[in-house]
């Protein structure tokens, strides 16, 4: 018989959660254990597990954005996985350890939080959004950098790289005033991109593409809106249409790959006003 919600929600007891997330720290602790351990998980090092913790965490959205909460689940767990890992190869090299990491986000959390941890605040949600970047502004004054730009994490997908840079360069006065502004910056890109085609130089016509992306990029974030996510919407709308263009093609008993332009823009037309 399966267990209740209830029942489930029994599992919620502090104690409960603390075993079983030992008990998962222990599974790893033996996965790289030299003698008995798993042959695979002994080879990876830092470098190598890197493009799986990424994964996951992309494998987290998009069950996040299916409305999947069974896959959610298990998404982050092994998302979980990945965070104890990597403790895990940092305590056999003497760096740190799963405590320390609980330690520093626990710490972090609740100093970022004053708000919460400090009941007479009283704040409201833009100046709790004004602390947090006051807090993070005085933790980089504590940290050596070049840049106030140098934690904005390289890694990051690039269109939402390019909104935090733009982010950040702003809370320093540099941005756009208006709208017009924006747009201007935009279309002068643009033209450039024009230009590059007319000089047939792919190297430059890369760069002038990655000026105008970057500059679309700067203004959605100045609009509130994060391009990567407006992109991913874009990605799936394009999907949405595309798959009724090859479904009707296939209605009428064409062959897609045998249509001329003219006609896959006549089925584009009709899938748009769906």
């Amino acid at each position: 018989m399966q267990p209740s919600h209830k029942e489930k929600s029994s599992n919620n007891d502090p104690n409960v959660i603390e075993d079983k997330f030992l008990k998962l720290v222990e599974i790893m602790r033996q996965l790289r254990n030299p003698d008995g351990g798993c042959p695979w998980d002994l080879e990876q090092n830092y470098q190598s597990i890197a493009p799986y913790t990424i994964e996951e965490a992309y494998e987290v959205a998009d069950a996040i954005h299916h409305n999947d909460f069974e896959e959610l689940k298990a998404e982050l767990g092994d998302l979980l996985f990945q965070v104890v890992f990597h403790a895990q190869m940092a305590t056999e090299d003497g760096k740190f350890t799963i405590d320390d990491v609980l330690d520093s986000i626990c710490e972090k959390m609740i100093r970022r939080h004053p708000h919460v941890f400090d009941k007479d605040s009283g704040m409201t949600a833009e100046e709790v959004e004004a602390q947090w970047d006051e807090i993070k502004k005085q933790e980089r004054a504590e940290t050596v950098q070049n840049s106030i730009l140098d934690d904005v994490t390289v890694t990051l997908p690039a269109l939402l790289r390019a909104a935090k840079l733009c982010k950040r360069a702003a809370k320093a006065c540099f941005d756009w005033p208006t709208d017009e502004a924006h747009i201007a910056k935009c279309q002068e890109e643009f033209d450039e991109v024009k230009e590059a085609l007319l000089e047939d130089d792919k190297d430059h016509l890369e760069e002038e593409i990655g000026d105008v992306l970057f500059c679309f990029a700067n203004l959605a974030r100045a609009k509130g809106i994060n391009p990567e996510e407006a992109l991913r919407k874009a990605n799936d709308k394009f999907y949405k249409r595309f798959n009724g263009v090859e479904k009707d093609t296939l209605a009428e008993g064409k062959d897609i790959n045998e249509l001329g332009l003219d006609e896959y823009l006549e089925l584009w037309k009709k899938q748009k006003l769906k």
